[in-house]
C-alpha cells in the first residue's frame, strides 16, 4: 500500500533522483520550503509521483541532513530517513517551517509558491517580501515601524480632531488620552516615533490621522473599497486612500442605508433585529484594518449583495492561526501597534477577541455562522449570510442572558446554536461541528445543564443532549419536545422487530443503524434488549453478525 502522497502541492515535493539530483537544487528547494509552509521532499519519486528510487550518493541520511545544515543560513535542521516504497527506497526529507527568514550560504533567499496549473515551484523572495514574511511570524510589527519620507506636516489636524471626538463618544475609549497636548497623544498612541532626536510618523500614525493624498503616495498599498450590489447592478463603488478613521465612520454610515431592520416584540417593548448584526461589522472592519498586510496591494474591501455582506483583506492569517481555531487561539495580530492604537480609542475589542463580537452577531439571531472558509494564504475573507433571524432563539438567548444578568459565553452560544439546528448530539458531534476542545464542551454542557438551559439522556458513549424544555415552548413544539425526550427509544424495538418480520426474520446492526439513524453502540443496545427480552436470538456471530426472530 502506498503511503506517501499522490502528488505535489505546497508542502509536498517530488525530486528525481535518477541522475544524482544536484546538491545545490537541493539547499535551494529546502529553503523555499522553509520559508513557506514547511513540508515534505520525496527524493526518487518523478513529478507524476511515480517512484524510480533515491540515488546511492543520497542513501546516507544523516550526511544529508548534515549537507544542509551546513549550506543554509541561519541552518535547518532537517529530518530525513530512507523508507521503501514499492521494492524502492526514498529519501523522504521533513522540512520546519522557518521561525524567520533563511537563505542558502551563497545568499540566495527563496520561496515556494503554486502556479496556476497548481504545481509548486520555488522563486526569489524580494527585499520588500521580507517585511511581510516577518510580520506573519510575529518577528516584526510593521505598523509601528518610522514611515521613510513622513514629516509631521503629513499628519492632518482635522482628523486628529476626529480622533478625540471618536475617544469622547465612544464606550471603550480613554478618557485620560483626551487630557493629553497633540505630541503626547501622538506619542502615547505611537502615531510618532523618535529617529535621531527627531518625531516622524509611523505606519500607524499615517494610516490613522495621516493626509489622504500623502497615504496615497506614502502608502500606495493601503486602499480599501466599498460596494454594493442589487443583481448584477452597482449601486455603490467607492475607492479610497483615506486615513482609516474617516473611512471607518464612513462605511458605518454606507453599511445603516443597506442594512434594514425589522422589529419584533419582547415583552413590552418593540427592538428591531438589523440584517447584519453593527458589533460584527464593526469588528469585522476593525480586524480587516488591522490584520491586513500592508507591504501587499491591494485592498480591504467591503462589500453586500444579495447573498450578505463580505469583508475581504490582503494577507493570510497570521502564524498560528487556521480555520479550526479562529475562536481558541491566543490573540495575536500583524500589526500590535495599530490594533492597540484602535482599542485605546475605543474602536476595537479591549480583549483582542473581536472574532467572538463577529460570531456572537449572528448565533444570537438563530442565523448561519459567519464564514472564513473562503479565505486562502494570501487573503482573508469573511463572509455574513443574509439569512432570516429564528425569533423564538434569540428570545431565548435573550432572556436567559437577562435572568443571569451577563451574556452567555461565546462557548455556550456555538453549543446552543448547534443543538438548535442539529437537534440532538453527542459530544463528539459537537466537538467535530464547534472545533472546540472536548474539555471545553463538557464543562459548558455541565454548566448549561444546571442552569436547565440543556437537557441530556443516556448513558456513556451514547449519551446525547438536546435543548431544554424552555425553547421549544418558545417555538411551540412541545411534540417535538416530547419526541426529543427519548418516546423515540420506547419505538426503538417495535421498529427493529417490524424491520426484522419484513426481512425473513434476520437483521444485523448495521441495518438497526440505519433504520433508527443512531450509532453502533445505540444499535448494539436495542439488540442486546431485545435478546434480554426473548425476541431475537444470534444467528451467526463475527464481526456482521446477524440476528433472527425468535419463533413464539
Amino acid at each position: 500500500m502506498r503511503t506517501i502522497p499522490e502528488g505535489e502541492s505546497l508542502d509536498i515535493e517530488f525530486k528525481s533522483d535518477l541522475k544524482c539530483y544536484p546538491d545545490h537544487d537541493l539547499i535551494e528547494e529546502i529553503v523555499g520550503m522553509a520559508n513557506t509552509v514547511g513540508g515534505f521532499l520525496f527524493l526518487g519519486v518523478e513529478d507524476d509521483g511515480t517512484i524510480t528510487g533515491v540515488h546511492k550518493k543520497h542513501k546516507d541520511a544523516i550526511g544529508v541532513t548534515a549537507l544542509i545544515s551546513n549550506n543554509t543560513v541561519p541552518p535547518i535542521a532537517v529530518r530525513a530517513e530512507i523508507i521503501t516504497e514499492e521494492k524502492k527506497d526514498i529519501l523522504k526529507i521533513e522540512v520546519p517551517r522557518s521561525r524567520g527568514v533563511v537563505s542558502t550560504t551563497s545568499g540566495k533567499i527563496l520561496r515556494r509558491r503554486l502556479k496556476l496549473d497548481g504545481s509548486p515551484e520555488v522563486i526569489p523572495m524580494y527585499s520588500y517580501e521580507i517585511p511581510s514574511r516577518l510580520t506573519e511570524l510575529g518577528m516584526l510589527d510593521y505598523s509601528a515601524q518610522p514611515l521613510a519620507g513622513a514629516t509631521l506636516a503629513d499628519l492632518d489636524p482635522n482628523q486628529r480632531v476626529r480622533l478625540r471626538k471618536i475617544i469622547q463618544t465612544r464606550q471603550g475609549g480613554e478618557k485620560a488620552l483626551l487630557t493629553l497636548p497633540d505630541d503626547e497623544l501622538d506619542i502615547a498612541l505611537r502615531l510618532i516615533t523618535n529617529v535621531a532626536g527627531n518625531y516622524v510618523p509611523t505606519v500607524t500614525g499615517m494610516l490613522l490621522i495621516g493626509k489622504e493624498e500623502r497615504i496615497a503616495e506614502l502608502i500606495p498599498t493601503a486602499r480599501s473599497a466599498f460596494q454594493v450590489l442589487e443583481g448584477t447592478g452597482v449601486r455603490v463603488n467607492e475607492e479610497s486612500n483615506g486615513p482609516l478613521l474617516e473611512l471607518f465612520e464612513h462605511y458605518e454610515t454606507y453599511v445603516k442605508a443597506w442594512n434594514p431592520e425589522r422589529e419584533t416584540e419582547y415583552g413590552l417593548f418593540r427592538i428591531p433585529i438589523p440584517e447584519f448584526d453593527w458589533a460584527a461589522f464593526r469588528e469585522g472592519l476593525v480586524n480587516a484594518f488591522c490584520h491586513r498586510d500592508y507591504t501587499m496591494l491591494g485592498a480591504v474591501r467591503v462589500m453586500i449583495d444579495d447573498e450578505g455582506m463580505t469583508i475581504s483583506n490582503p494577507g493570510g492569517f497570521i502564524d498560528g492561526v487556521n480555520l479550526k481555531n479562529l475562536l481558541t487561539v491566543e490573540p495575536h495580530g500583524r500589526n500590535p501597534a495599530l490594533a492597540d492604537a484602535m482599542k485605546r480609542i475605543g474602536l476595537a475589542e479591549k480583549t483582542g477577541r473581536g472574532i467572538d463580537r463577529i460570531f456572537e452577531g449572528s448565533i444570537v439571531y438563530g442565523r448561519p455562522w459567519p464564514d472564513y472558509s473562503e479565505s486562502t494564504s494570501r487573503n482573508v475573507k469573511l463572509f455574513i449570510q443574509r439569512a432570516k433571524a429564528d425569533l423564538p432563539f434569540a428570545k431565548f438567548i435573550a432572556d436567559e442572558q437577562n435572568r443571569q444578568g451577563k451574556p452567555l459565553s461565546i462557548y455556550a452560544l456555538m453549543i446552543l446554536s448547534v443543538l438548535n439546528s442539529e437537534r440532538r448530539c453527542t459530544v463528539g458531534r459537537i466537538v467535530e461541528l464547534t472545533n472546540l476542545s472536548e474539555r471545553k464542551v463538557r464543562s459548558s454542557i455541565e454548566g448549561m445543564i444546571e442552569s436547565g438551559l440543556i437537557e441530556a439522556s443516556g448513558k456513556g458513549k451514547n449519551r446525547v443532549y438536546i435543548l431544554g424544555k424552555k425553547i421549544y415552548q418558545e417555538k411551540k413544539e412541545t411534540i417535538q419536545y416530547v419526541h426529543q425526550t427519548d418516546i423515540d427509544n420506547i419505538r426503538y424495538p417495535e421498529l427493529v422487530m417490524k424491520l426484522a418480520n419484513t426481512q425473513n426474520g434476520i437483521i444485523t446492526k448495521q441495518d438497526v443503524v440505519e433504520l433508527l439513524k443512531v450509532t453502533p453502540d445505540q444499535a448494539y443496545s436495542v439488540i442486546k434488549r431485545l435478546k434480554r427480552e426473548g425476541q431475537l436470538e444470534l444467528l451467526c456471530g463475527g464481526k456482521h453478525s446477524k440476528y433472527k426472530v425468535v419463533e413464539s
